[in-house]
């Protein structure tokens, strides 16, 4: 067999693999959020105190800061925590912010916020998928 053509082919631990999944979905969220500053009057909108129809209060932003440390905490706990916990901690995270991205699409959406969505949910079920199918180890 010529092994001159062959690549090498890591096996990549499951927790770099929800890490880096984690990583990709919140390069999303902030380009997004960043990318609709551009949509016509929504900076008007900010500097009126309103995003869609919430005001923007210290609660508003404490709760748009709670949904994305979520995923943000989650690129470390991928890899920090144990792998029992971790695939419950993951499938449950996952699980939670599928209705959160898809939420942001009320009102106004965007095609680059509906695109984004659908990225972020594809993203969000591999996550699902990969700690649902955590490899075991022999019994």
């Amino acid at each position: 067999m010529n092994t001159q053509n062959s690549f090498e082919d890591i096996k990549v631990n499951v927790k770099l693999k929800l890490a880096a999944l984690w990583t990709s979905l919140m390069f999303l969220i902030i380009y997004i959020d960043y990318f609709a500053l551009y949509m016509p009057g929504m900076m008007k909108s900010i500097q009126t105190g309103r995003v869609f129809v919430f005001d923007i209060t210290q609660g508003f932003l404490v709760g748009g800061l709670t949904v994305v440390t979520i995923p943000a905490l989650m690129i470390f706990l991928s890899v920090a925590m144990p792998a029992k916990p971790n695939r419950v901690v993951n499938i449950i995270a996952a699980a939670v912010n599928i209705p959160l991205i898809l939420f942001n699409l009320a009102g106004e959406a965007w095609t680059h916020m509906v695109l984004g969505a659908a990225v972020e949910v594809v993203l969000l079920v591999l996550i699902l998928r990969y700690a649902w199918k955590w490899p075991r180890t022999g019994m």
